[in-house]
């Protein structure tokens, strides 16, 4: 059996409102990265934690998507076919 490890790094900063996270992973040689910001509301509370989650769901949802088309391309590279885009 073959084991293999990635890992995501996740760093969060915050400016004013403004939340920006950035996902890094690292492995199998790759080394991509996604972004994802929240804004919070001028009428809302400051609550850090919840700019936190929306900001990092999103850098993560970014990276996901970024890897799928990788994958993708590498598919169609390797196999020689067209693979949808809905397929993921």
């Amino acid at each position: 059996m073959e084991s293999k490890r990635w890992s995501v790094e996740i760093d969060i900063t915050e400016e004013g409102a403004e939340t920006t996270a950035r996902a890094t992973l690292t492995g199998g040689g790759a080394h991509l990265a996604g972004i994802g910001q929240a804004r919070r509301h001028p009428a809302d509370p400051p609550m850090a934690e919840i700019g936190d989650e929306l900001a990092v769901s999103r850098a993560l949802n970014d990276l996901a998507q970024k890897l799928a088309v990788i994958s993708r391309h590498d598919i169609e590279r390797f196999v020689d076919t067209h693979v949808p885009t809905w397929s993921w």
